[in-house]
């Protein structure tokens, strides 16, 4: 199923590795009329927790423009938390940009300690860092997005995104500082996959060259579409219904 989305979408699937040893991990959500829903995840032992370095060994990073990291694949284990920091070295070294938002899953973590340490080291060698002002709280000590994009900065990170949830996100580079204003939506069906779905539009903008203001600005409209939905994935509009949302929705006044 996932295989043949991909293919729907026209997105290549040639890296992906199958085997009948491991089952493919799961998650289930609660469903709440507002908030954050419960997750219940089926992930230990998966496929995708058995990735190394070995798998990445095998990818020439060459081909690529652009690699984006989470919080999420490291998660699982001693070999993809490996793996991720091998992917991130070849990556940097094959002159990659990188984007890493830390999609933090404390329950997939061995201790919050670890995840802290190595979730801020990933994020220390991006060009991009895409943390939401809740995450703060834990990777930073603060929920306040413009000491969150300070505290980024100073790691090493070249530009820090925070996502302020419907009030839209801060930009900062060292030099500038933006605040991005959200979209305006009649109704909160889903949050989950807003995050995603922000990082799907702030890289896809930034990709077809668009200015860091624009792609932000694209990424929180993406982000509003999938709260207005129930699943992750089923919001994503194509060009044209995004533009259609963006001309027709008012944004928050900041």
């Amino acid at each position: 199923m996932i295989s043949r989305t991909l293919n729907e979408n026209g997105i290549d699937n040639s890296l992906v590795i199958y085997t009948k040893e491991r089952r493919t991990g799961f998650m289930l959500k609660s469903k709440v009329s507002k908030g954050d829903p419960e997750i219940f995840y089926f992930r230990a032992g998966s496929a995708a927790s058995t990735l190394s370095e070995e798998d990445v060994e095998k990818i020439d990073f060459t081909k690529f423009s652009n690699i984006h990291l989470t919080g999420i694949l490291p998660a699982l284990s001693d070999s993809t938390r490996a793996a991720v920091k091998l992917m991130l070295k070849k990556a940097r070294e094959a002159g990659l940009f990188v984007s890493f938002d830390p999609n933090l899953r404390p329950q997939l973590w061995p201790s919050q300690e670890v995840m802290v340490s190595y979730i801020n080291d990933l994020a220390s060698k991006a060009d991009l860092v895409l943390p939401g002002d809740g995450e703060g709280k834990i990777l930073c000590g603060t929920t306040d997005a413009h000491e969150i994009n300070k505290f980024y900065l100073g790691l090493g990170a070249k530009t820090v995104v925070t996502k302020c949830g419907p009030k839209g996100a801060l930009i900062s580079d060292g030099k500038t500082e933006t605040m991005v204003p959200g979209f305006i939506i009649d109704k909160v069906v889903d949050t989950v996959g807003a995050g995603d779905g922000f990082a799907a539009g702030t890289l896809t903008g930034l990709m077809e060259g668009l200015s860091i203001d624009k792609a932000v600005e694209r990424g929180c409209a993406i982000g509003a579409i999938q709260c207005t939905f129930v699943g992750d994935n089923e919001g994503l509009p194509t060009p044209e219904q995004l533009k259609a949302f963006m001309d027709s929705h008012k944004r928050v006044v900041l």
